[in-house]
């Protein structure tokens, strides 16, 4: 497929590709599969993206979503199959891994606009020898109206107002961008994809990193964006509020649904019912023809050769009808993980107190004469912007900071934000053994449940996912009955299935809970109530996201 790449960076890029296309279909994959050795990660995938369209493409982890965006920008290359995109469109990729790049982050940030930069440029050094030659007043003119059209006098304000909506300070803007965290570089990338603004965006996991009100910013710019934006998100609030259109990446290959998430999840309920009944209507007639071979046959060897050839020839042209029939596949049903926190003993009334904490980290101060009650069965999110202090919050309440107070019959069971072991050089099947009380078959039972199948049980812990070690760490904390669980962005590196049967289970769940989450669709489900940090206070609101957001916030 030629190309002619026009700019390339860490994790965003753009690119203008060379190939004809007189209709509005920006990209088109048709018949594309993706291999890595014997392994297929992609089967004979169609999918076609309009012009303008807001398209999400969701599926559990390591079904090939990513894949198919590396493919369109040609990070890898097909196996077999075509991918045409439409002529002469620019097109923006970030990636969920950026790569290393030794500049500062404002050169980084800056180089987006390169061009206006060299103009710049120009014009300062023909100002410094402007006189009455008229050669270099009609340079400096031009010079100065293409400046003005690629948008010179506009840049700066352009950049200070996105700097300044992601908190991206003059000191980090000095740092080398090699020295940045993952998130800080993803966050870097997005900025510069924005600025770029492409005909078209690809962007895999954008959220990632973002607190709730980045979110919410990013979703209003994507939803307004005038061009095409293609998404890969777990989140399922942010892809209702910005896709009009849905690919659902399966074993069987590209489903569309023309709506938001919502959208999707009725209509493909309603398929998948569908699909049921189809397969049962023809298992049902599958199962008939083969009693009426069944019977024809007996009724042939009844008669013998005299009058059974009649009953002979019957069973067989069922037989070929039977053959020739194509038969459907069994609907593939979600896959189950069967989670339970529920606890043995319940705690007294007050579950958490915290009295006139005061707080500071560094030279920044956190919290002043904060206050929070807490009670038995509340299930309560801490929200507010990053740097606030949620995640520190909740490293004050496992140590035992004195201004906060636990309830009585409290055991208390945690999910950190980074989800580590003692030992990752432990198979899944070693470190499940510490917690597990019973013998090694009920074990390998229960792990089953948790999706860890077959050879998997010995994989090592530093070999597993992000997933894996998410559902891991659960099989852990059920083995103990907790009564008050503390749950720091619980939701993160897990797909959209894992997330619904984590919501199923805590929202079944007997006992206290206190999270942290950026995930609004997931506070929506679990939250009876609202914990915002902000102005150094713990402020508490009654309800899920949705009303703390129309009625307070």
């Amino acid at each position: 497929m030629p190309t002619s790449v026009i700019d390339s960076y860490t994790g965003v890029f753009c690119i203008v590709f060379l190939i004809g296309c007189d209709n509005m279909i920006d990209i088109n994959l048709s018949k594309v599969s993706k291999s890595y050795g014997f392994d297929k990660v992609l089967n004979n995938i169609d999918l076609t993206i309009n012009n303008k369209d807001k398209v999400a493409i969701i599926g559990p982890n390591g079904c090939g979503k990513s894949t198919i965006l590396k493919l369109i920008v040609g990070d890898e290359n097909v196996s077999s199959g075509d991918i045409s995109i439409r002529k002469n469109i620019s097109i923006g990729y970030l990636s969920q891994v950026p790569t290393n790049e030794d500049i500062t982050v404002k050169d980084y940030i800056y180089d987006t606009f390169k061009n206006i930069l060299k103009l710049k440029e120009k014009l300062e050094n023909l100002e410094n020898s402007l006189s009455s030659n008229i050669k270099v007043i009609n340079k400096y003119t031009k010079l100065q109206e293409e400046f003005i059209n690629l948008g010179g006098y506009e840049y700066e304000t352009k950049i200070d107002k996105i700097l300044s909506l992601f908190e991206i300070t003059d000191e980090m803007l000095k740092r080398n961008f090699n020295t940045l965290s993952g998130g800080e570089k993803t966050i870097c990338s997005l900025i510069k994809l924005l600025l770029i603004e492409p005909d078209v965006l690809l962007l895999d996991e954008p959220t990632n990193h973002l607190d709730i009100k980045r979110i919410e910013w990013l979703e209003s710019y994507l939803k307004n964006y005038n061009g095409t934006v293609v998404l890969i998100s777990h989140d399922r609030y942010f892809l209702d509020k910005v896709v009009n259109k849905i690919f659902l990446l399966t074993k069987r290959g590209i489903e569309t649904y023309f709506g938001n998430y919502t959208y999707f999840i009725k209509e493909n309920e309603n398929r998948i019912m569908l699909e049921f009944k189809k397969y049962k209507d023809q298992q049902k007639i599958i199962e008939a023809m083969k009693k009426s071979i069944k019977r024809l046959e007996e009724y042939g060897h009844l008669c013998g050769p005299s009058g059974g050839e009649m009953f002979f020839r019957r069973a067989a042209s069922i037989k070929k009808r039977l053959e020739r029939l194509e038969k459907l596949d069994k609907p593939e049903e979600k896959k189950k993980i069967d989670i339970d926190f529920n606890d043995n003993s319940r705690t007294g009334k007050d579950v958490l107190k915290i009295d006139n904490l005061n707080l500071n980290v560094d030279d920044k101060v956190l919290f002043e004469s904060a206050n929070l009650d807490l009670y038995y069965k509340e299930k309560v999110c801490l929200v507010g912007d990053n740097g606030t202090g949620k995640s520190t919050l909740i490293k004050e309440i496992l140590k035992g900071n004195p201004s906060i107070k636990l309830g009585s019959n409290i055991i208390l069971g945690f999910i950190p934000q980074e989800i580590t072991f003692e030992d990752d050089n432990l198979s899944v099947l070693e470190e499940a053994r510490k917690y597990f009380i019973g013998i090694e078959e009920h074990l390998r039972s229960a792990l089953f449940k948790f999706l860890f199948v077959g050879e998997n049980i010995y994989k090592k812990i530093k070999y597993l996912s992000g997933g894996e070690k998410v559902r891991l760490k659960l099989f852990c904390l059920t083995q103990n009955k907790y009564n008050f669980l503390i749950l720091d962005e619980p939701t993160n590196h897990i797909d959209i299935d894992t997330r619904e049967i984590l919501e199923n289970a805590l929202i079944n769940f007997n006992g206290t809970i206190l999270f942290v989450s950026h995930d609004r669709y997931f506070i929506n489900k679990i939250a009876t109530n609202i914990v915002e940090l902000k102005n150094k206070k713990l402020n508490k609101y009654i309800g899920g996201y949705d009303e703390y957001k129309n009625k307070y916030k």
